[in-house]
Protein backbone atom coordinates (compact mmCIF):
# COMPACT_ATOMS: atom_id res chain seq x y z
CA UNK A 1 0.00 0.00 0.00
CA UNK A 2 2.71 2.34 0.94
CA UNK A 3 4.72 1.28 -2.60
CA UNK A 4 1.83 1.96 -4.30
CA UNK A 5 1.14 5.88 -3.00
CA UNK A 6 5.07 6.66 -3.38
CA UNK A 7 4.40 5.66 -6.81
CA UNK A 8 1.37 8.04 -7.14
CA UNK A 9 3.30 10.87 -5.41
CA UNK A 10 6.13 10.52 -8.11
CA UNK A 11 3.97 9.97 -11.07
CA UNK A 12 1.61 13.34 -9.50
CA UNK A 13 4.77 15.33 -9.16
CA UNK A 14 6.26 14.35 -12.73
CA UNK A 15 3.21 15.70 -13.88
CA UNK A 16 3.12 19.04 -12.32
CA UNK A 17 6.98 19.32 -13.36
CA UNK A 18 5.82 18.97 -17.12
CA UNK A 19 3.26 21.35 -16.60
CA UNK A 20 5.31 23.69 -15.08
CA UNK A 21 7.64 23.46 -17.43
CA UNK A 22 5.51 24.12 -20.73
CA UNK A 23 4.15 26.86 -18.93
CA UNK A 24 7.42 28.88 -18.39
CA UNK A 25 9.34 28.06 -20.99
CA UNK A 26 7.29 28.53 -24.11
CA UNK A 27 10.73 28.78 -26.26
CA UNK A 28 11.46 25.24 -25.67
CA UNK A 29 8.26 24.17 -27.77
CA UNK A 30 6.88 21.24 -26.53
CA UNK A 31 3.16 20.68 -27.17
CA UNK A 32 0.54 18.19 -27.77
CA UNK A 33 -2.91 18.57 -29.53
CA UNK A 34 -5.59 17.00 -31.23
CA UNK A 35 -5.30 17.93 -35.21
CA UNK A 36 -7.68 16.65 -38.53
CA UNK A 37 -4.38 15.90 -40.48
CA UNK A 38 -2.93 12.67 -40.85
CA UNK A 39 -2.34 11.41 -37.74
CA UNK A 40 -4.22 13.87 -35.98
CA UNK A 41 -1.57 14.65 -33.38
CA UNK A 42 0.83 17.98 -33.61
CA UNK A 43 3.91 18.59 -31.94
CA UNK A 44 5.25 22.33 -32.25
CA UNK A 45 8.59 23.25 -32.34
CA UNK A 46 11.35 25.52 -33.82
CA UNK A 47 11.01 29.31 -33.71
CA UNK A 48 7.06 29.34 -32.44
CA UNK A 49 7.39 26.77 -29.76
CA UNK A 50 4.48 25.38 -29.28
CA UNK A 51 1.73 27.33 -31.42
CA UNK A 52 -1.14 25.23 -31.23
CA UNK A 53 -2.54 27.38 -34.02
CA UNK A 54 0.47 25.14 -36.18
CA UNK A 55 -1.65 23.90 -39.60
CA UNK A 56 -1.55 20.06 -39.49
CA UNK A 57 0.27 18.32 -42.51
CA UNK A 58 -3.34 16.89 -44.44
CA UNK A 59 -3.83 15.03 -47.16
CA UNK A 60 -4.51 17.53 -49.42
CA UNK A 61 -0.56 18.90 -48.91
CA UNK A 62 0.73 15.23 -49.05
CA UNK A 63 -1.09 15.08 -52.76
CA UNK A 64 0.40 18.19 -53.84
CA UNK A 65 4.22 17.30 -52.77
CA UNK A 66 3.69 14.09 -54.38
CA UNK A 67 2.72 15.32 -57.42
CA UNK A 68 5.55 18.30 -57.15
CA UNK A 69 8.10 15.64 -56.84
CA UNK A 70 7.08 13.98 -60.57
CA UNK A 71 7.00 16.98 -62.19
CA UNK A 72 10.72 17.54 -63.59
CA UNK A 73 10.31 20.60 -65.48
CA UNK A 74 8.77 23.95 -64.26
CA UNK A 75 10.60 26.76 -66.28
CA UNK A 76 8.17 29.56 -64.78
CA UNK A 77 8.92 28.39 -61.46
CA UNK A 78 4.85 27.95 -60.29
CA UNK A 79 5.81 25.46 -58.07
CA UNK A 80 8.30 27.65 -55.98
CA UNK A 81 5.42 28.51 -54.17
CA UNK A 82 4.29 25.09 -53.08
CA UNK A 83 6.41 25.04 -50.17
CA UNK A 84 4.62 24.96 -46.34
CA UNK A 85 1.39 23.62 -45.30
CA UNK A 86 -1.13 26.31 -46.25
CA UNK A 87 -1.64 24.86 -49.48
CA UNK A 88 -4.37 27.34 -50.63
CA UNK A 89 -1.23 29.82 -50.80
CA UNK A 90 0.04 27.74 -53.66
CA UNK A 91 0.10 29.21 -57.19
CA UNK A 92 -2.71 27.68 -59.38
CA UNK A 93 -4.44 26.69 -56.29
CA UNK A 94 -7.84 27.60 -55.11
CA UNK A 95 -9.98 26.87 -51.63
CA UNK A 96 -12.89 27.23 -50.48
CA UNK A 97 -12.44 27.48 -46.50
CA UNK A 98 -9.75 25.44 -46.29
CA UNK A 99 -10.57 22.33 -49.13
CA UNK A 100 -8.97 22.94 -52.12
CA UNK A 101 -11.78 23.26 -55.11
CA UNK A 102 -9.89 24.12 -58.34
CA UNK A 103 -6.89 23.64 -59.51
CA UNK A 104 -5.83 25.94 -62.80
CA UNK A 105 -2.03 25.50 -64.31
CA UNK A 106 -3.14 26.55 -67.44
CA UNK A 107 -0.16 27.20 -70.18
CA UNK A 108 2.20 26.60 -67.09
CA UNK A 109 4.38 24.77 -69.02
CA UNK A 110 5.05 22.33 -66.69
CA UNK A 111 6.56 18.70 -67.59
CA UNK A 112 5.55 15.65 -65.70
CA UNK A 113 3.06 12.95 -65.14
CA UNK A 114 -0.24 13.21 -63.27
CA UNK A 115 -0.30 11.12 -60.21
CA UNK A 116 -2.79 9.03 -58.21
CA UNK A 117 -2.46 11.06 -54.91
CA UNK A 118 -4.86 13.68 -56.65
CA UNK A 119 -7.72 11.40 -55.81
CA UNK A 120 -7.35 12.36 -52.27
CA UNK A 121 -8.41 16.23 -53.30
CA UNK A 122 -12.12 15.14 -52.76
CA UNK A 123 -13.78 18.44 -53.07
CA UNK A 124 -12.13 19.59 -56.20
CA UNK A 125 -14.69 20.59 -58.99
CA UNK A 126 -12.03 21.84 -61.00
CA UNK A 127 -8.89 20.65 -62.76
CA UNK A 128 -7.65 22.96 -65.63
CA UNK A 129 -3.89 21.83 -67.07
CA UNK A 130 -4.70 23.50 -70.77
CA UNK A 131 -1.04 23.64 -72.60
CA UNK A 132 1.55 22.22 -70.28
CA UNK A 133 3.99 19.03 -71.12
CA UNK A 134 1.92 15.97 -69.00
CA UNK A 135 2.30 12.77 -70.59
CA UNK A 136 1.62 9.45 -69.34
CA UNK A 137 -2.26 8.08 -68.57
CA UNK A 138 -4.50 9.41 -66.79
CA UNK A 139 -4.64 7.45 -62.83
CA UNK A 140 -7.82 5.25 -62.61
CA UNK A 141 -8.26 6.50 -59.16
CA UNK A 142 -9.78 9.92 -60.65
CA UNK A 143 -12.86 8.37 -60.91
CA UNK A 144 -13.27 8.53 -57.09
CA UNK A 145 -13.37 12.40 -57.83
CA UNK A 146 -16.65 13.00 -57.06
CA UNK A 147 -16.75 16.81 -57.19
CA UNK A 148 -14.90 17.52 -60.36
CA UNK A 149 -16.87 19.01 -62.95
CA UNK A 150 -14.46 20.13 -65.35
CA UNK A 151 -11.46 18.00 -66.65
CA UNK A 152 -9.10 20.29 -69.21
CA UNK A 153 -6.38 17.99 -70.25
CA UNK A 154 -5.75 19.65 -73.83
CA UNK A 155 -2.95 20.42 -75.40
CA UNK A 156 -0.20 18.42 -73.50
CA UNK A 157 1.22 15.03 -74.68
CA UNK A 158 -1.25 12.06 -72.59
CA UNK A 159 -1.16 8.57 -74.81
CA UNK A 160 -2.86 5.44 -75.32
CA UNK A 161 -6.70 4.54 -75.29
CA UNK A 162 -9.33 6.73 -74.35
CA UNK A 163 -9.27 7.11 -70.59
CA UNK A 164 -12.17 5.33 -69.40
CA UNK A 165 -11.91 6.61 -66.11
CA UNK A 166 -13.10 9.72 -67.18
CA UNK A 167 -16.58 7.77 -67.71
CA UNK A 168 -16.97 6.81 -64.35
CA UNK A 169 -16.17 10.53 -62.66
CA UNK A 170 -19.51 10.62 -61.53
CA UNK A 171 -20.55 14.41 -61.79
CA UNK A 172 -18.45 15.33 -64.78
CA UNK A 173 -19.46 17.66 -67.41
CA UNK A 174 -16.61 19.23 -69.06
CA UNK A 175 -14.03 16.56 -70.56
CA UNK A 176 -11.58 18.19 -72.55
CA UNK A 177 -8.69 15.80 -74.49
CA UNK A 178 -7.87 17.67 -77.16
CA UNK A 179 -4.74 17.93 -78.64
CA UNK A 180 -2.78 14.60 -77.37
CA UNK A 181 -1.95 11.50 -78.64
CA UNK A 182 -4.80 9.23 -77.34
CA UNK A 183 -5.48 6.17 -79.69
CA UNK A 184 -7.83 3.84 -80.30
CA UNK A 185 -11.63 3.37 -80.10
CA UNK A 186 -14.00 5.67 -78.15
CA UNK A 187 -16.56 4.10 -76.21
CA UNK A 188 -20.35 4.33 -76.50
CA UNK A 189 -20.31 4.79 -72.97
CA UNK A 190 -18.85 8.51 -73.26
CA UNK A 191 -22.32 9.82 -74.94
CA UNK A 192 -24.82 8.66 -72.88
CA UNK A 193 -22.40 10.06 -69.73
CA UNK A 194 -24.01 13.93 -69.07
CA UNK A 195 -21.94 16.03 -70.51
CA UNK A 196 -22.17 19.40 -71.47
CA UNK A 197 -19.11 19.21 -73.96
CA UNK A 198 -16.97 16.51 -75.50
CA UNK A 199 -13.65 17.66 -77.08
CA UNK A 200 -11.69 14.82 -78.27
CA UNK A 201 -10.40 16.81 -81.01
CA UNK A 202 -6.90 16.57 -82.77
CA UNK A 203 -5.78 13.21 -81.46
CA UNK A 204 -5.52 9.47 -83.11
CA UNK A 205 -8.73 7.78 -82.28
CA UNK A 206 -9.60 5.52 -85.07
CA UNK A 207 -12.51 3.22 -85.46
CA UNK A 208 -16.28 3.99 -86.49
CA UNK A 209 -17.79 6.83 -84.15
CA UNK A 210 -20.15 4.90 -81.90
CA UNK A 211 -23.88 4.36 -82.97
CA UNK A 212 -25.23 6.60 -79.84
CA UNK A 213 -23.49 9.34 -80.93
CA UNK A 214 -26.70 10.92 -81.19
CA UNK A 215 -27.67 10.09 -77.25
CA UNK A 216 -25.34 13.17 -76.05
CA UNK A 217 -26.53 16.09 -74.24
CA UNK A 218 -23.49 18.31 -75.06
CA UNK A 219 -23.63 21.53 -76.84
CA UNK A 220 -20.38 20.99 -78.25
CA UNK A 221 -19.42 17.59 -79.90
CA UNK A 222 -15.61 17.79 -81.32
CA UNK A 223 -14.66 14.87 -82.80
CA UNK A 224 -12.21 17.01 -85.99
CA UNK A 225 -8.84 16.03 -86.67
CA UNK A 226 -8.67 12.32 -85.83
CA UNK A 227 -9.05 8.98 -87.68
CA UNK A 228 -12.66 8.30 -87.59
CA UNK A 229 -13.92 6.33 -90.59
CA UNK A 230 -17.64 4.37 -91.01
CA UNK A 231 -20.77 6.63 -91.63
CA UNK A 232 -22.24 9.29 -89.73
CA UNK A 233 -24.42 7.07 -87.01
CA UNK A 234 -28.11 7.13 -88.91
CA UNK A 235 -29.31 7.82 -85.22
CA UNK A 236 -27.80 10.94 -85.08
CA UNK A 237 -30.13 13.75 -84.13
CA UNK A 238 -33.29 11.31 -83.18
CA UNK A 239 -33.01 11.94 -80.03
CA UNK A 240 -33.20 15.45 -80.16
CA UNK A 241 -30.23 16.77 -78.88
CA UNK A 242 -29.53 20.68 -78.13
CA UNK A 243 -26.05 20.26 -79.65
CA UNK A 244 -25.25 23.77 -80.86
CA UNK A 245 -22.04 22.42 -82.57
CA UNK A 246 -20.43 19.17 -84.30
CA UNK A 247 -17.38 19.12 -85.65
CA UNK A 248 -16.34 16.26 -87.67
CA UNK A 249 -13.85 17.43 -90.29
CA UNK A 250 -10.87 15.74 -91.00
CA UNK A 251 -11.48 12.62 -90.64
CA UNK A 252 -11.94 9.38 -92.93
CA UNK A 253 -16.09 9.40 -92.54
CA UNK A 254 -17.73 7.59 -95.57
CA UNK A 255 -21.90 7.45 -96.67
CA UNK A 256 -24.08 9.98 -96.31
CA UNK A 257 -25.26 12.67 -94.23
CA UNK A 258 -28.56 11.33 -92.15
CA UNK A 259 -31.74 13.15 -92.86
CA UNK A 260 -32.20 13.05 -88.77
CA UNK A 261 -29.52 15.65 -88.55
CA UNK A 262 -32.41 18.33 -89.29
CA UNK A 263 -33.51 17.23 -85.84
CA UNK A 264 -30.67 19.62 -84.28
CA UNK A 265 -32.73 23.01 -84.27
CA UNK A 266 -30.64 24.74 -82.19
CA UNK A 267 -27.43 23.54 -83.79
CA UNK A 268 -25.42 26.63 -85.14
CA UNK A 269 -21.89 24.96 -86.56
CA UNK A 270 -22.11 22.17 -88.12
CA UNK A 271 -18.78 21.05 -90.10
CA UNK A 272 -18.20 17.85 -92.18
CA UNK A 273 -15.31 18.67 -94.28
CA UNK A 274 -12.41 16.82 -95.68
CA UNK A 275 -13.76 13.39 -95.33
CA UNK A 276 -15.46 11.20 -98.18
CA UNK A 277 -19.01 11.99 -97.71
CA UNK A 278 -21.40 11.28 -100.78
CA UNK A 279 -24.77 11.51 -102.06
CA UNK A 280 -26.93 14.47 -101.68
CA UNK A 281 -27.31 17.08 -98.96
CA UNK A 282 -30.62 16.12 -97.19
CA UNK A 283 -33.15 18.54 -97.57
CA UNK A 284 -33.63 18.35 -93.99
CA UNK A 285 -30.48 20.75 -93.32
CA UNK A 286 -33.36 23.27 -94.14
CA UNK A 287 -34.79 22.72 -90.73
CA UNK A 288 -31.54 23.80 -89.17
CA UNK A 289 -33.10 27.39 -88.38
CA UNK A 290 -30.26 28.38 -86.23
CA UNK A 291 -27.06 27.48 -88.42
CA UNK A 292 -24.27 29.78 -88.81
CA UNK A 293 -21.73 27.74 -90.51
CA UNK A 294 -22.17 24.98 -92.58
CA UNK A 295 -18.92 23.10 -94.26
CA UNK A 296 -19.21 20.46 -96.23
CA UNK A 297 -15.74 20.85 -98.42
CA UNK A 298 -13.42 18.40 -99.70
CA UNK A 299 -16.33 15.57 -99.82
CA UNK A 300 -17.43 13.94 -102.70
CA UNK A 301 -21.36 15.05 -102.49
CA UNK A 302 -23.00 15.16 -105.92
CA UNK A 303 -26.63 16.64 -107.11
CA UNK A 304 -27.93 19.94 -106.51
CA UNK A 305 -27.37 22.50 -103.67
CA UNK A 306 -31.10 22.92 -103.27
CA UNK A 307 -33.01 26.18 -102.39
CA UNK A 308 -34.12 24.93 -99.35
CA UNK A 309 -30.50 24.94 -97.50
CA UNK A 310 -29.45 28.29 -99.44
CA UNK A 311 -32.72 29.98 -97.59
CA UNK A 312 -31.58 29.71 -94.07
CA UNK A 313 -32.10 32.84 -92.29
CA UNK A 314 -29.31 32.69 -90.06
CA UNK A 315 -26.28 31.05 -92.59
CA UNK A 316 -23.23 33.41 -92.95
CA UNK A 317 -21.08 30.66 -94.39
CA UNK A 318 -22.00 28.25 -96.98
CA UNK A 319 -19.05 25.70 -98.12
CA UNK A 320 -19.28 23.58 -100.73
CA UNK A 321 -16.08 23.80 -102.28
CA UNK A 322 -14.40 20.92 -103.97
CA UNK A 323 -17.08 18.08 -104.49
CA UNK A 324 -18.96 17.47 -107.36
CA UNK A 325 -21.94 19.33 -107.68
CA UNK A 326 -23.35 20.03 -110.78
CA UNK A 327 -25.80 22.50 -109.79
CA UNK A 328 -27.02 25.40 -107.54
CA UNK A 329 -30.32 26.90 -107.16
CA UNK A 330 -31.28 29.67 -108.07
CA UNK A 331 -31.54 30.78 -104.08
CA UNK A 332 -27.95 29.82 -103.45
CA UNK A 333 -26.65 32.33 -107.03
CA UNK A 334 -28.31 35.27 -105.19
CA UNK A 335 -25.71 34.84 -102.35
CA UNK A 336 -23.01 37.10 -102.78
CA UNK A 337 -20.91 36.33 -99.47
CA UNK A 338 -19.80 33.17 -97.49
CA UNK A 339 -20.57 30.87 -100.22
CA UNK A 340 -17.76 28.85 -101.63
CA UNK A 341 -18.43 26.40 -104.02
CA UNK A 342 -15.26 26.57 -106.11
CA UNK A 343 -13.50 22.84 -107.36
CA UNK A 344 -17.02 21.37 -108.35
CA UNK A 345 -18.44 20.71 -111.59
CA UNK A 346 -21.43 23.07 -112.32
CA UNK A 347 -21.35 24.67 -115.86
CA UNK A 348 -20.63 28.24 -116.54
CA UNK A 349 -19.34 29.01 -112.79
CA UNK A 350 -15.33 30.02 -112.50
CA UNK A 351 -12.53 27.73 -111.07
CA UNK A 352 -14.89 24.54 -111.21
CA UNK A 353 -13.21 20.64 -111.52
CA UNK A 354 -12.20 19.85 -115.28
CA UNK A 355 -14.56 18.22 -117.35
CA UNK A 356 -13.28 15.30 -117.89
CA UNK A 357 -13.50 14.78 -113.66
CA UNK A 358 -16.69 15.49 -114.04
CA UNK A 359 -17.98 13.63 -116.56
CA UNK A 360 -16.40 10.53 -114.90
CA UNK A 361 -17.92 10.84 -111.58
CA UNK A 362 -20.85 8.97 -110.70
CA UNK A 363 -21.40 9.92 -107.08
CA UNK A 364 -19.89 6.83 -106.09
CA UNK A 365 -23.29 5.05 -106.95
CA UNK A 366 -24.48 5.55 -103.43
CA UNK A 367 -28.32 5.92 -102.25
CA UNK A 368 -28.98 7.83 -99.37
CA UNK A 369 -32.39 7.92 -97.63
CA UNK A 370 -34.59 10.90 -98.56
CA UNK A 371 -37.46 12.28 -96.84
CA UNK A 372 -40.38 11.16 -98.74
CA UNK A 373 -42.48 14.22 -97.53
CA UNK A 374 -42.67 17.41 -99.94
CA UNK A 375 -43.16 19.95 -98.85
CA UNK A 376 -40.97 19.60 -96.30
CA UNK A 377 -43.07 19.84 -92.63
CA UNK A 378 -40.10 20.49 -89.81
CA UNK A 379 -41.83 19.99 -87.11
CA UNK A 380 -43.02 16.87 -88.16
CA UNK A 381 -39.70 15.53 -89.61
CA UNK A 382 -39.24 12.71 -86.56
CA UNK A 383 -42.32 10.95 -87.56
CA UNK A 384 -41.46 8.07 -89.01
CA UNK A 385 -37.74 8.96 -89.60
CA UNK A 386 -36.85 6.15 -87.19
CA UNK A 387 -38.21 3.75 -88.35
CA UNK A 388 -38.01 4.03 -91.84
CA UNK A 389 -33.95 5.04 -91.71
CA UNK A 390 -33.18 1.93 -89.88
CA UNK A 391 -34.74 0.02 -92.66
CA UNK A 392 -33.35 1.51 -95.33
CA UNK A 393 -29.96 1.37 -93.73
CA UNK A 394 -30.67 -2.35 -92.95
CA UNK A 395 -31.56 -3.44 -96.29
CA UNK A 396 -28.57 -2.23 -97.83
CA UNK A 397 -25.88 -4.22 -98.59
Amino acid sequence: MTDKKGSDFKLLCFFVFLVGLIQTDASFGVGVGIGGGVGGVWVGGGINGGNRNTVPVTASYNALQAWKSTITEDPSGVLKTWVGSDVCSYKGVFCSGQSITAIDLNHANLKGTIVKDLAFLSDLNILHLNSNRFYGQIPDSFKSLNSLQELDLSNNGFSGPFPLVTIYIPNLVYLDLRFNNFSGYVPGALFNKRLDAIFLNNNQFEGEIPRNLGNSPASVINLANNRFSGEIPTSFGLTGSRVREVLLLNNQLTGCIPESVGMFSEIEVFDVSYNSLMGHVPDTISCLSAIEVLNLAHNRFSGEVPDLVCSLRNLINLTVSFNFFSEISSECSRISFGFDFTGNCIPGRNWQRPQPDCSGYSGGALSCFRMPTQPLACAGISVGLTESSNNHYTSSP
